[in-house]
């Protein structure tokens, strides 16, 4: 059972969409207001991840034993690695009395419709698929084989984000300033008087 508090805000989008980006600004914004529940992953750390920060480090055995007795909203599997919301991650930052903001996968979000989170749903969209080709070759941290796999995710991603009913709010990222607006003002108008008061720099 997951603590009662304001409502969450999951944002979700194919990688390369630009919704760390978005996420980032939010969070440097409102320090205060917002608080990010950091995830599970059984992946190791990339150059300059901190355990606690980017993500919890794991194992695949304690994980898998986690999500058995019920700890985890939603886990997912990719490239071979296990990523996940804990009950308790999202418990921290509402106890903290912060909005809470999870960042998950399209998966992630189908598990956590059903459970009593109640979130408010962001798809972060990119302009187009070749913009997000563009973007992810620009990193230049994947093989070609891999890159062809996120591209083909993110074609099913973009996909169930548009479909009527699956997100509150679809958000076009193709300009930054625009998209972080349009995000700001959707959270405004979403929060219960209660948390708006809390929110008077929106």
């Amino acid at each position: 059972m997951v603590q009662k508090g304001p409502r969450p805000l999951v944002l979700c989008g194919p990688s390369g969409s630009g919704k760390s980006t978005l996420l980032k600004r939010l969070l440097k914004e409102f320090p205060d207001k917002f608080g990010f529940s950091v995830s599970h992953t059984t992946r190791g750390p990339r150059p300059g991840e901190k355990n606690g920060v980017h993500y919890h480090f794991t194992n695949k055995d304690d994980m898998t034993a986690a999500i058995a007795k019920g700890e985890f909203l939603e886990t997912a599997c990719f490239s071979g690695n296990m990523y996940g919301t804990s009950k308790q991650a999202v418990n921290d930052v509402r106890c903290s009395g912060r909005i809470c903001v999870l960042d998950i996968e399209i998966e992630g979000v189908k598990q956590v419709k059903t459970t009593d989170l109640n979130p408010l749903l962001v798809f972060v969209m990119p302009p187009s698929i070749e913009e997000l080709e563009r973007r992810l070759r620009a990193r230049n941290t994947e093989q070609e084989d891999a890159l062809k796999k996120r591209l083909e995710t993110a074609r099913k991603e973009i996909l169930y984000g548009q479909e009527p009913g699956n997100f509150h709010i679809i958000i076009l990222n193709d300009n930054l300033d625009k998209a972080y607006s349009e995000l700001r003002e959707f959270i405004s108008k979403n929060m219960e008087e209660k948390e708006r008061a809390v929110l008077r720099g929106f």
